[in-house]
């Protein structure tokens, strides 16, 4: 196992940056960058992005200097690459989650202000909050799992008309598609067994939307889910911390990005 750095050469924030992998295991590189006194904000899903300044330290520190294709390079071989387009922010990939069906799933979470791209979406979710920054959720029968209200897209929907149907469906929250803001999408590849992924559709895009005043009634129309609360983003963690998901809620919701 080895640590890579290239030169400070990426130029971003008025500074000048290097990027720092593993070439076969993240939580080796994650335990590198703690003893370097990198911060976790650093990391963008498969690299940790480094200040020029910092750059000797950390090949003191026992990183080896490469250049930037040979370090792309150890990390397409090392399988930790993260697919993603420029300026969005890798969270983590969450390997081996076992989804209700029993399906197994890698997943990438992935932070962007932009749309995924729509002919890829399946599903949409979307975080709630009211005039307090409290935030709607839902138990999920088929998941027996409490989180934000949201499903599958259904065919001829925009993703947006996805979104604001199943929060009507689940909470009777009515938004309107140009008021979602995206926050992020979740990337699915198969490991065992099937689902839309296969067919080209492996994103889940996730939104976030405001309603006027605080803890409007929530209400359901259909029987996917079993309850509907508002909670603060503390009850929120302790509802869902333990989920494959909540690293990317974390990084939106912290500061909130909904």
């Amino acid at each position: 196992m080895t640590i890579l750095i290239d030169p400070p050469r990426f130029e971003a924030h008025g500074r000048r940056w290097s990027h720092l992998v593993s070439d076969s295991d993240l939580e080796e590189l994650h335990a590198f960058a703690r003893g370097c006194g990198i911060p976790p904000r650093g990391f963008e899903g498969d690299h940790y992005d480094v200040p020029e300044e910092r750059y000797a330290a950390v090949v003191a520190a026992g990183a080896r200097p490469t250049d930037g294709r040979e370090l792309l390079r150890a990390l397409v071989a090392s399988g930790l690459r993260m697919q993603k387009r420029r300026g969005d922010r890798g969270v983590a990939r969450v390997r081996d989650v076992r989804l209700a069906d029993g399906v197994v799933v890698d997943v990438d979470l992935i932070v962007s202000d932009r749309e995924a791209d729509a002919a890829r979406v399946f599903a949409a979710l979307v975080f709630v909050h009211d005039a307090s920054n409290d935030l709607a959720v839902v138990h999920s029968v088929w998941r027996d799992e409490w989180g934000a209200p949201g499903g599958g897209r259904e065919e001829g929907e925009t993703v947006r008309e996805n979104a604001v149907r199943e929060v009507h469906e689940e909470t009777g929250l009515v938004l309107e598609g140009e008021a979602l803001r995206p926050l992020g999408y979740e990337r699915f590849r198969g490991v065992e067994g099937s689902g839309p992924w296969a067919c080209g559709r492996d994103l889940l895009q996730l939104y976030g939307a405001g309603v006027t005043g605080r803890r409007p009634p929530l209400t359901t129309t259909h029987d996917d889910s079993s309850d509907r609360r508002w909670v603060t983003p503390a009850e929120l963690e302790r509802l869902c911390g333990h989920t494959f998901w909540w690293p990317l809620a974390a990084a939106v919701l912290s500061p909130r990005g909904g």
